[in-house]
């Protein structure tokens, strides 16, 4: 027990009648990696803020550094060294990188007055511990996404802590990023501070965790080595389903005609140069490389976001002015966007809103007013064709899990019937069920005709949904493969490629 930080017990709590745990129990060692896994709505998080001391449990027993809590409030969980790093890093975006990582610190000294230098020695002190260099002087609004993790965990680790939980920490960082955050990781094992790895991408989670628990509908179904255990029945522990995906059979269609989308020598200042590529009726392209290639930019240039100023764009074999994000719906042109959060959704409106608020010119009953009967007709057949889980359509959409939450986007844009849909990170922050229930719909939209572009670094997304996937670098297209001729190996060494 003396190498035991944390032990949970029976863990069980409930809200409003629903069972979110019930007799959970999870032991986490000193220099310990334990991944936490489960699919979005599994309990994972309640059982996150119970051991951060914001919940507490209905019943079972919390023992830290073998000691018994009886009621965990926040500032116990933090004495005791636990450290949760959540999503949104909880960082303050309009102060430097010193002053976020040491003004916790000065505050314990219960000081009247800041010592600056102090301040700026703590912080350096705290990015050593880490061996990471970044400028103490920089606000933090202007650091990249990576950055902001490290300026967490540095802040953490001034405050002593002995056991980091990581909520989902890899969600928005390049693959480069991830290897750097886990040599971070594994650095911190020899003196004693142990990991709780909230994650559910299955590469990464046998990449760093020595042990796994994975949690369905409430309950603890695993808790097992790491090395003992297989990517297949991570996912049926997950799920409780196993899936036979298979990869998309592009067929093509119509090969002397027209493209449906035809990009030619397109470039814009500063983002990318010189681009060209076809994509087809039925075809599901790939675009990926690391942050900074170009491939977003790229995107928003073909939806009017940020237009191009050299170079092409045809659709159907006609040209096509992009000049504006009208322009692009105007050519049967979508973008489901990388962050749906704060780019494709209106989190505090209705699902329902949500859905057609890209086709309320189209639910016109008499002039100038809305067919209520066809909005909720349209509202029901789009719920019903992409599955997504609700009792009533009129919640608001940020009650939805995140895979939910992309069927909305997607369900959006489909209502308006494009021709060409720009999917970025479709998959970015869902659960494995959800990735292979939105990998389905992408494929059976290709195969009604309809031509998608998937931007992603996830090498496994793109050679499962896609027929061809081009690679940017440096603002530029490297190279193109064919999906049958190239192995995931492959095409991650040419995407981390320098």
């Amino acid at each position: 027990m003396n190498n035991v930080i944390l032990q949970l017990n029976n863990i069980s709590k409930s809200f409003s009648g629903v069972q979110a745990l019930q007799d959970v129990s999870l032991t986490i060692r000193r220099g310990e990696i334990h991944c936490l896994a489960g699919e979005n709505g599994s309990g994972k998080s309640t059982l996150i803020k119970i051991i951060a001391g914001v919940v507490l449990p209905d019943s079972g027993e919390i023992i830290i550094n073998g000691q018994t809590v009886r009621r965990l409030q926040p500032i116990d969980a933090i004495r005791a060294g636990i450290q949760i790093i959540y999503q949104d890093f909880a960082l303050f975006p309009n102060l430097t990188v010193a002053e976020n990582i040491a003004l916790n610190h000065e505050l314990a000294q219960n000081k009247r007055f800041v010592n600056w230098g102090e301040v700026r020695q703590v912080a350096q002190t705290a990015l050593d511990q880490i061996k990471v260099r970044i400028d103490l002087d920089t606000t933090v609004d202007r650091i990249s996404v990576a950055e902001k993790q490290l300026v967490a965990i540095s802040r953490a680790l001034l405050q002593q802590a002995r056991l980091l939980i990581l909520d989902e920490p890899t969600t928005a960082l390049t693959h480069r990023e991830v290897e750097s955050l886990f040599q971070i990781i594994k650095g911190l094992q020899p003196r004693g501070i142990a990991t709780l790895f909230v994650s559910h991408k299955l590469n990464e989670v046998f990449a760093i965790s020595e042990r796994i628990s994975i949690i369905r509908n409430g309950r603890k179904v695993v808790d097992t080595a790491a090395q003992s255990y297989d990517q297949s029945e991570f996912v049926y522990s997950m799920t409780g389903r196993r899936f036979d995906e298979q990869r998309y059979n592009y067929q093509a269609a119509a090969a002397d005609g027209p493209p449906l989308l035809r990009v030619e020598r397109l470039s814009a200042p500063e983002s990318f140069a010189d681009i060209s590529f076809e994509l087809r009726a039925g075809e599901i392209l790939g675009i990926t490389g690391l942050l900074g290639s170009g491939r977003t930019e790229l995107a928003l240039a073909l939806f009017g976001i940020r237009p191009a100023t050299a170079g092409t764009i045809s659709v159907h074999g006609k040209a096509a002015r992009i000049a504006s994000v009208q322009d692009a719906i105007r050519y049967g042109i979508g973008y489901v966007p990388e962050d749906r959060l704060t780019e494709g959704l209106f989190l505090s409106q209705s699902i329902a809103r949500n859905i057609v608020v890209r086709t309320l010119d189209q639910l016109g009953g008499a002039p100038r007013l809305l067919s209520m009967s066809r909005l909720r007709q349209s509202v029901a057949t789009w719920v019903q064709q992409l599955a997504i889980k609700t009792s009533s359509p009129e919640l608001p959409v940020r009650t939805l899990s995140g895979g939910n939450q992309q069927r909305v986007v997607l369900a959006k844009w489909l209502a308006g019937a494009p021709r060409v849909l720009i999917l970025n990170g479709p998959t970015v922050g869902v659960d494995v069920g959800s990735k292979h229930e939105l990998h389905e719909i992408i494929k059976g939209l290709a195969r009604d005709g309809m031509g998608l572009i998937v931007i992603s670094d996830d090498i496994p997304e793109l050679l499962q949904v896609c027929n061809r996937i081009l690679l940017m670098r440096k603002g530029r297209l490297a190279e193109a493969f064919d999906r049958s001729h190239v192995t995931e190996l492959e095409l991650t060494a040419k995407l981390i490629e320098a």
